[in-house]
């Protein structure tokens, strides 16, 4: 009998470990495949909610921590410590394939490691656009990756424009959709009760900086609070991310701490977390949830500034710019009587887990050169 293929996940953040828990989850059943987890970023941060906790309630084996980041670390700085700290995990490790997800600068750290050292790397969700730095991350990694699990054909396109072989791209559908649709989603009473929201109907709010655009964050961020302030709705309100801007965020969002309207967490658990969204008016700020999760539960987004302006925008969302008067306007446009059924299947339908399973099953996939030659088209 061979040895099981060693595979190694990478997490920097709440939401890349939600995209990926699925496609471990799954691999977790197979004695073909051992697995290792490296996890880094945002997870060690105490200010972000220390989310390391939710991946120890996972009970998985085969985790290891990194701290990659400094209290003056800017992201290049912080890009630098993950290759330094990831290279120095892979060597001991020596796997067979390493899976990342998404934009994060974790993920172009892996990638870089990856290639140069001849570990095959499989990229989730690339050729997928944002119009932000996002997107030069995203591109950057898949360039740098050897195969790639794509949620649907518009990305498979955009990475054969890039010079990638469509032999190397699975369209498997986006991983999170089996978690949002899964039967052990928590009821919304547990996760009412978990977090003491008391709120008979609320909104989610999330607002993430945009690197590009940090001379006017402070003003942007500003508006919406005080638009969400004016508005006198209920809000479950959650933390950025931690790139560069994060603090001018995170000052800001105080002015909502002691406001009974207002529940601001610093993370939530994800599959809390899409209960949440499940049950939500509405969500509202410029988080890829409200562009990609929320139209599959039907939840109406308003999608604020230009984070999230070349994703995709399904009916149920409503773009908008940073301005009070227009964020006030879209709130009390929405009709809360009719949530929006949507047949979006952009991102594909459940089975994306199994799917990955049976690509890494095939031979073919372990046949797959470290040496990449683009491809003409």
């Amino acid at each position: 009998m061979n040895n099981p293929k060693k595979i190694v996940f990478l997490t920097g953040t709440r939401a890349d470990f939600g995209k990926i828990k699925s496609l471990i989850d799954i691999l977790q059943t197979d004695a073909q495949f051992d697995f290792f987890l490296f996890v880094t970023g945002m997870h060690l941060m105490d200010e972000y909610g220390y989310t390391l906790i939710e991946i120890e309630r996972c009970g998985y084996p085969n985790v290891h921590t990194f701290y990659n980041h400094s209290e003056e670390a800017t992201m290049d700085v912080t890009l630098a410590n993950t290759i330094n700290g990831f290279s120095n995990y892979v060597r001991d490790i020596n796997p067979d394939m390493i899976v990342i997800h998404g934009d994060r600068l974790e993920a172009l750290a892996a990638s870089i490691v990856g290639s140069m050292n001849n570990y095959l790397v499989a990229h989730i969700e690339g050729g997928e656009r944002s119009g932000t730095i996002d997107e030069l991350m995203r591109h950057a990694t898949s360039k740098l990756s050897h195969i790639h699990f794509v949620s649907n054909e518009e990305a498979k396109n955009r990475l054969m424009q890039m010079g990638e072989y469509p032999e190397t791209i699975h369209t498997i559908g986006s991983p999170d959709l089996d978690v949002m649709f899964s039967k052990n989603l928590p009821d919304l009473h547990k996760v009412n009760s978990y977090y003491s929201i008391e709120f008979e109907s609320f909104a989610i709010a999330l607002f993430h900086p945009i690197t590009t655009e940090l001379d006017q964050l402070e003003q942007d961020v500003k508006t919406y609070v005080d638009a969400l302030l004016a508005s006198q709705k209920n809000y479950v309100m959650v933390y950025p991310n931690n790139d560069n801007g994060s603090k001018i965020i995170l000052k800001e969002l105080q002015r909502v701490r002691g406001q009974e309207n207002f529940r601001l967490f610093p993370s939530l658990r994800f599959e809390y977390f899409l209960t949440l969204l499940k049950n939500a008016e509405f969500i509202i700020g410029n988080s890829s949830a409200g562009v990609r999760e929320a139209p599959y539960y039907g939840v109406p987004t308003i999608n604020i500034g230009s984070r999230q302006n070349k994703r995709a925008m399904a009916d149920s969302i409503l773009n908008c710019p940073c301005n009070k008067k227009e964020i006030l306007h879209a709130i009390n446009s929405l009709d809360q009587s009719e949530r929006r059924q949507t047949n979006n299947k952009e991102f594909g339908q459940t089975g994306a887990a199994q799917h990955f399973l049976e690509v890494l099953k095939s031979d073919q996939i372990w046949q797959t050169s470290p040496q990449k030659e683009f491809n003409d088209l």
